[in-house]
């Protein structure tokens, strides 16, 4: 029962890991549907590690690298890929020009700063109630939501049609997910109205925006997570 329980978060974290792998080998291939059910699965799984470790009291330092590399994966190579994949069909072109290499490697730079947000939050004690930056998770719903959306009903094709906007898209987010700015956290620091505003604030309009736009939302919901943090930035602490 001992291996059980103080095994068990690690084994769900293990679960996280897979389900990005699978999901980053149907990206590649272009199946995205497939993609977008491993990250949630993923998701799932990354909550519920978190969960179960701390309601067995099972933390752990292994956890906590474990908890990252797969993170890395799932929250890390998927959104590099997803702009990968966006980036592929200009080949080497930009604005016109012909450059010596193609340009759908740039957008790996999402993979490389999403490895150093998460060094980054491990080693900083005060991202409690409040995160540094835009977390991997949020920012993978973001990249992959708009992507997927343009896929499944043609929206946002003024990005995907833009080689300029999509480059600009991954610096922006790349920047973002070790900006300074403080984002958000679904953790209840009490039970006071007052302390909870800004998630009340998230939670209504989030749900108005998805029963509204569905599949449309899902990036749009990230677009206003970033608003509302940024308007209650006082109020994160």
């Amino acid at each position: 029962m001992n291996f059980i329980k103080n095994n068990l978060a690690n084994a769900l974290t293990l679960a996280n890991l897979f389900a990005g792998c699978i999901g980053a080998i149907h990206l590649i291939l272009g199946d995205y549907q497939t993609t977008a059910i491993c990250l949630i699965l993923s998701s799932i799984f990354d909550f519920f590690d978190g969960f179960v470790a701390r309601a067995l009291k099972s933390n752990s330092n292994l956890g906590l690298q474990l908890d990252s590399l797969a993170d890395m994966v799932s929250f890390g190579l998927i959104p590099g890929l997803t702009m990968y994949k966006a980036l592929e069909p200009f080949g080497t072109e930009l604005l016109g020009l012909h450059l010596p290499f193609e340009i759908k490697y740039m957008g790996l730079l999402v993979t490389l700063f999403s490895c150093l947000r998460l060094a980054i939050f491990n080693l900083d004690e005060e991202q409690r109630y409040y995160f540094k930056g835009l977390n991997t998770p949020t920012n993978t719903v973001l990249l992959f939501g708009l992507y997927y959306a343009f896929k499944e009903t043609g929206s946002f094709s003024i990005l995907f049609e833009n080689e300029l906007l999509l480059l600009l898209l991954t610096i922006i987010t790349s920047w973002l997910l070790i900006s300074p700015i403080k984002m958000m956290a679904m953790k209840f620091k009490s039970t006071q109205l007052q302390d909870n505003y800004p998630k009340i604030v998230l939670l209504v309009g989030g749900i108005a925006i998805l029963a509204i736009f569905r599949i449309v939302g899902i990036p749009m919901l990230v677009i206003y997570y970033i608003l509302v943090s940024l308007v209650f930035q006082r109020q994160l602490r």
